[in-house]
């Protein structure tokens, strides 16, 4: 009986087995991302004598990841109004310009566009 418990404590000292231990929801998990990385670096750049609370970080990121999910939708729906398989970048940007503002979608399409020549560039 003592040896079943000393078995028990062998892989962890705070819990009584490995089986036990709570596992954490971690944002991959659940689909979604962790942009508090590049809020910060942009933050930096823009005010560099300025700081971020961390609530007002998870905030930006919920934001991010809710504005993803929502042109994500959009263009799955477009992309299936045309019939096709395949998203295709005028499905995203359709997505954008119906979504957001105009002066927003346009700045928005403008700067993923030039984002996605320098990845096809390098």
């Amino acid at each position: 009986m003592a040896g079943s418990k000393i078995k028990k404590f062998k892989y962890s000292r705070q819990h009584p087995s490995p089986v036990s231990r709570k596992t954490s929801t971690s944002s991959v998990v659940l689909g979604h991302r962790n942009y508090a990385r590049y809020i910060n670096r942009v933050l930096r750049e823009v005010v560099p004598q300025s700081g971020i609370s961390s609530r007002t970080l998870d905030i930006m990121n919920t934001l991010i990841n809710d504005i993803f999910e929502l042109i994500a939708m959009q263009a799955c729906n477009l992309m299936y109004l045309g019939n096709r398989c395949t998203l295709t970048p005028e499905d995203i940007q359709k997505a954008v310009y119906s979504l957001l503002p105009k002066k927003l979608a346009k700045l928005a399409v403008a700067f993923g566009n030039q984002a996605v020549q320098r990845y096809a560039g390098s």
